[in-house]
């Protein structure tokens, strides 16, 4: 039995670390899409063969600095456990979850009510929030985003802290592909919400 219990963790913490890890939602910048409390499967495998964010790509990455607040308080020693061997989410790591807009080379702008447009395109977001603008209350750019960096927003354009709003921090709002953990795939917790989230456009 002992024996058993070690390959489970070692087994646990290896798909951890290479291949999917769940992640929690701490609050409502991504709604509808997703919602608070909800569990999402993040692909961590296909970054590790070249593959780079997307646009419309629901994407889990680490704060580029600035972005979230300090903590408000440490995990206990069993959420930490179990946390580190992917049986719960991220306890203590500071990650966030958002839509991919905008990739390297692409211009992106929000002006007035919207829409947004990449590289003068007008974007048909159906996942905006109901009774949000495009723009939220925070229009921007034209902004060029630099290579090898994406730009991202919430779903929740009213209640999202995302790119628009840290365009006075090093890289003016924009996030280093090598800051992305993996694409969002599905939420898998609660069973009631079980959806795969394929990337919009």
């Amino acid at each position: 039995m002992p024996i058993l219990v070690v390959l489970a963790l070692v087994l646990a913490l290896g798909i951890k670390m290479f291949f999917v890890q769940a992640f929690s939602i701490p609050s409502e910048s991504m709604q509808n899409t997703l919602q608070v409390g909800d569990r999402v499967l993040v692909d961590k495998l296909t970054p590790w063969f070249g593959s780079k964010p997307q646009r419309g790509e629901v994407v889990v990455f680490h704060d580029p600095g600035g972005w979230l607040p300090g903590k408000t308080g440490e995990p206990n020693a069993v959420q930490k456990a179990l946390s580190f061997v992917g049986l719960m989410p991220s306890a203590d790591e500071k990650d966030l979850i958002k839509r991919v807009i905008a990739v390297g080379g692409d211009t992106v702008e929000c002006s007035g009510s919207g829409p947004v447009k990449v590289n003068g395109d007008a974007l048909e977001e159906a996942f905006v929030y109901p009774g949000n603008t495009p723009c939220g209350d925070k229009p921007f750019g034209p902004i060029n985003v630099p290579k090898g960096k994406i730009w991202v927003m919430g779903d929740h354009r009213q209640d999202s802290s995302d790119s628009r709003y840290h365009q006075d921090l090093p890289g003016g709002g924009t996030i280093d592909e090598d800051q992305v953990i993996g694409r969002a795939f599905a939420v898998a917790w609660p069973v009631t919400r079980w959806a795969s989230l394929s990337a919009s456009r």
